[in-house]
């Protein structure tokens, strides 16, 4: 079955940036010619870090917009970032979505942070002090933005589509797809079943964030995804 397997970025210095995703987030770092590939060496996605980037702020117009992390404890997560000298948020329950933080790498692309389990929900002992991220991180999300989400799913079809979380309030909605056999706990893709299971899924899911009508600029660092 085919996966998703990699974000490609152009980025200013791939191998300083592959050093902060290693040391910082716990990720693997390996040269590959000219790249850096960084990643947790599961069956999620890698940072395929490619050089002739520049370093530049990211907005809301563009067509990618986070690269996300799922982990068993964000609490612990946070604190041990916040030791090593990163900025991150503070943790929060965003709606019945999930239990989130966030921050930015060095080269300024956004990073979410998403525990498997709701506030108050996470069970004892989930993290482990002596590993970065207190240990089971993966790269649970690759998001992109889209003004047109049903031709987005017609160029997806051999993804499956496992969740659509409404944030109305916020103007958008949320869909998650996948190269995967499973299905959801709760057949009704929008139930608020199925986010903790999601968050748990050890490949990487393809998030769109569909703002209705939008019109959006290419990202000039996304260079794509790698499925293999």
């Amino acid at each position: 079955m085919k996966r998703l397997s990699g974000l490609r970025l152009q980025v200013e210095d791939p191998e300083r940036l592959a050093g902060f995703y290693a040391k910082m987030l716990g990720m693997e770092a390996l040269a590959d010619g000219d790249a850096w590939r960084a990643g947790y060496g599961g069956e999620d996605a890698d940072l395929i870090l490619l050089p002739g980037g520049t370093k530049a702020s990211h907005n809301r117009d563009e067509r990618f917009w986070k690269i996300g992390i799922c982990l068993p404890d964000l609490d612990l997560a946070c604190e041990q970032l916040l030791q090593k000298g990163v900025e991150v948020s503070a943790p929060h329950q965003f709606r019945d979505i999930g239990y989130m933080a966030h921050l930015h790498d060095p080269e300024g692309f956004s990073i979410e942070l998403l525990q498997h389990d709701f506030l108050g929900n996470r069970p004892d002992g989930a993290g482990d002090l002596a590993l970065p991220l207190g240990g089971g991180a993966h790269v649970g999300q690759i998001t992109l933005r889209t003004g047109d989400i049903a031709a987005e799913l017609a160029l997806r079809a051999d993804m499956k589509l496992l969740s659509v979380q409404d944030v109305a309030e916020s103007g958008f909605d949320l869909h998650f797809l996948a190269f995967t056999e499973e299905t959801p706990p709760d057949p009704d893709l929008q139930s608020v079943a199925n986010r903790e299971w999601l968050w748990r899924r050890p490949y990487t899911t393809l998030e769109f964030q569909h703002i209705p009508g939008a019109q959006l600029r290419d990202s000039p660092a996304f260079m794509g995804l790698e499925i293999s």
